[in-house]
């Protein structure tokens, strides 16, 4: 005999099910912190860091966003003009400008300051998504301050 109706149990295991093979069932599972991106859709050095990100288990959304609409959304979001970079990330209410390191943005998440977020201005060569990390220029990620200032929250040396 078949039912013509689900139980209260089969609607709650099959809930279940679709939420554990979704992205949010990973999310709740821990598998991964999610992040927003906003980029020019053609930037293939975003799309090297996204990557990197998504290997070491962050769930990433993308938005296209180039010129004009890309530094509004970037200013209006707290970065200061000078520390800007190809792309901008929202994770946890914090920002990420840039190339930044995935262990910067774990410590960022882990250590909570009371901050805009984490920038590498410009692209320096060997960043993550930028070329060879052994091959890496000197550059440093910046904790950006809610007042727009900023400081020095690791440096990379040259490789």
């Amino acid at each position: 005999m078949i039912q013509d109706s689900f139980s209260r149990r089969t609607l709650l295991i099959g809930g279940a099910a679709l939420l554990a093979a979704s992205p949010l069932g990973a999310l709740a599972q821990g598998a991964g912190r999610a992040i927003h991106v906003m980029k020019d859709p053609n930037c293939g050095c975003c799309s090297a860091w996204i990557e990197i990100i998504e290997n070491d288990g962050f769930v990433v959304t993308t938005e296209p966003g180039a010129g004009a609409v890309l530094m509004r959304y970037k200013l209006d979001s707290g970065i200061p003009q000078e520390m800007a970079s190809c792309h901008t990330g929202r994770i946890e209410g914090y920002m990420i400008e840039g190339h930044v390191p995935v262990a910067d943005i774990r410590r960022l998440l882990d250590e909570r300051p009371d901050a805009v977020g984490l920038a590498v201005p410009g692209m320096p060569y060997g960043s993550p998504g930028m070329g060879p990390e052994n091959e890496r220029e000197a550059y440093d990620v910046f904790l950006v301050r809610r007042d727009g200032s900023t400081e020095v929250f690791t440096s990379y040396a040259a490789a």
